[in-house]
């Protein structure tokens, strides 16, 4: 799978200038405009409405600009990159930003164009083709575009089917991001996983016809040492406590962890951030065979922390402890997982927030102020300590799946913390990686959660 590439034209190219007008401002900038652009606004209905374009022409008939509605500080705040609502409708053409919106505006526009032009189209005979936009002064371009490829890397990686997006082709993806950027990789796989200490890891993905593996990914020399880890689980039957038809329809999205790690790192490792920078993916398929793990097992971890099995669908968390606990081993400056894992998450903040956990108030700060700049909603949730007699049954140290059905994402934020003792700062995010339907630059299918505002938060966090 070749990296996404967002669509930009080349600086200096001819563009139709696009303005931004607020609605405050609609009827001032209407009644210095000629009198066939006021008509025409007042036939169309337009007056500076968020994402509504007004297309001006020249005496041609061509178009010679778009007044782009700004809406209100209000719209903006209920719509992320509502002004780009109505993009695609643009005559196919190449534009750019123009008039007095600040550098901070002119970035966010130009980042949602890049992203309001992503299609999944592998599986699609014609390919989709859109209006283009040459960036305007004022925007750092080599920035936005690795953000945006980043985040289509994890799209595209959602969006596949499992059938082509098993633990192979993403291992195979990986290394072909490390060969981009000239990263190092090594790769455990099937029973080496016992050898080498990742019984989890293998318990999960042996039952599978695909082989369980641990891909471990490193990328530069100097500076703080990070490490994300994400779940790659490529499929999710349930294991024996398989899922009905209902669950099991968006199971190709439960490796979206590793996809959000993968789109992260991209970003990273393409504005050659200072870091020393680590990415750690247990990439399994939990299926169903005569070899699967049961419930009521008893697995020991990479950590030697007996697991009791109490529901095989709660396996995520189990890959992630061994990889975590490896991770552990040699403590970086940060670590941060990320998984799509628990429902209970989506009950709590719905589809539309990543939610994080992490016991560092300045990291929590930063990530959280990331979030508004960048228009990627985070929300910290508790590592609530009293809740810890939940994760610890009867007979073991831990167990996978508390009954009752309350705080599960919480109780599954305990449960990985406890693989992570030696490490001081340890950010987790549930994240559930699916716009359910089409938004502004964001269209029904995978979509990245909280990896822009982790990208912009890390140089804080990390003294960069």
């Amino acid at each position: 799978m070749p990296l996404p590439e967002p669509i930009f034209a080349r600086v200096g190219e001819p563009a139709i200038p696009i303005v931004l007008v607020k609605k405050a401002v609609a009827d001032t900038w209407l009644a210095a405009q000629r009198p066939a652009v006021q008509t025409w606004a007042r036939q169309t209905g337009w007056s500076g409405q968020l994402g509504n374009p007004l297309i001006l022409q020249a005496a041609d008939g061509s178009v010679s600009g778009v007044a782009l509605g700004y809406g209100t500080g209000a719209d903006r705040a209920r719509k992320r990159f509502g002004v780009l609502a109505n993009i695609a409708t643009l005559p196919k053409a190449t534009y750019t930003l123009t008039g007095d919106a600040t550098d901070r505006e002119k970035t966010a526009f130009t980042l949602g164009w890049a992203l309001s032009q992503y299609h999944f189209d592998r599986y699609k005979s014609k390919a989709v083709d859109g209006p283009k936009l040459v960036p305007p002064s004022g925007v750092d371009v080599p920035r936005t575009s690795a953000v945006a490829t980043g985040e289509a890397l994890t799209r595209d990686l959602i969006n596949t089917p499992s059938s082509d997006m098993g633990p192979d082709e993403l291992e195979a993806v990986t290394r072909a991001l490390a060969d981009v950027h000239g990263a190092r990789i090594t790769v455990t796989k099937g029973d080496a996983l016992l050898s080498q200490n990742f019984p989890m890891i293998h318990a999960v993905g042996r039952a599978s016809t695909r082989a369980p593996r641990l891909i471990d990914m490193s990328w530069g020399m100097a500076g703080p040492a990070l490490t994300l880890v994400g779940k790659g689980v490529c499929f999710d039957t349930g294991g024996l406590n398989i899922k009905p038809a209902s669950s099991m329809g968006l199971m190709k999205k439960d490796m979206g962890g590793a996809a959000h790690v993968l789109g992260l790192a991209q970003m990273i490792m393409a504005t050659k951030m200072p870091v020393r920078l680590r990415v750690l993916i247990p990439a399994v398929e939990n299926s169903i065979d005569g070899n699967a793990f049961r419930p009521q097992d008893v697995l020991t971890s990479r950590k030697g922390l007996t697991v009791e099995i109490n529901n095989t669908d709660a396996e995520g968390r189990l890959v992630l402890a061994d990889a975590l606990a490896l991770a552990d081993e040699s403590p970086p400056d940060l670590m941060i997982c990320m998984a799509t894992l628990t429902g209970a998450a989506r009950v709590a903040v719905g589809p539309d927030i990543a939610p994080y956990y992490t016991d560092d108030p300045l990291v929590s700060h930063a990530i959280t102020q990331a979030g508004q700049d960048v228009l990627d909603p985070v929300w910290q949730m508790p590592f609530h300590d009293p809740y810890e007699a939940m994760i610890e049954p009867d007979i073991a140290d831990l167990d996978n799946a508390p009954k009752g059905g309350f705080a599960g994402s919480i109780t599954a934020a305990l449960f990985l913390r406890r693989f992570v003792t030696q490490t001081a700062r340890f950010v987790h995010f549930d994240c559930y990686g699916w716009q359910p339907a089409s938004a502004p630059t964001r269209p029904k299918g995978g979509v990245g959660q909280g990896t822009r505002a982790l990208f912009d938060a890390l140089p804080k966090v990390l003294n960069l």
